[in-house]
């Protein structure tokens, strides 16, 4: 493998702290402290696409609710309440350590595969 082989590889998969995200189009912008932008600073990406994981719940695409159930402290007002559940797609936080995959085709496109 050559020198130019391991630096576009190096290229590729990257580890930065994520600066900012868009909930409404699933991004998230990165900082790269190991590299540099043209003023010396380090390098923020631009907008990359997260990759969209399953929440890790029993049924995929289904509406998930809890179910009511005995409340265990033995009174009746409490014996057959439930609450509402929302599952959303996981987006990084701010300041969270995340690894970035690139593609090979030269341009900026990425994608964040997940937090460390």
């Amino acid at each position: 493998m050559t020198m130019q082989d391991m630096t576009a590889l190096k290229n590729l998969v990257r580890v930065g702290t994520v600066s900012s995200i868009d909930t409404q189009n699933r991004t998230a912008r990165v900082t790269f402290a190991d590299k540099q932008d043209v003023n010396g600073k380090p390098l923020i990406s631009g907008p990359l696409k997260v990759i969209q994981n399953p929440p890790l719940i029993p049924g995929k695409n289904v509406a998930q609710v809890t179910q009511a159930r005995g409340g265990g402290s033995g009174e009746a007002a409490y014996e057959s309440h439930t609450h509402g559940l929302t599952i959303s797609p996981w987006l990084p936080d701010i300041g969270q350590l995340v690894v970035c995959l690139y593609l090979a085709n030269g341009e900026s496109d990425g994608f964040v595969l997940g937090a460390i």
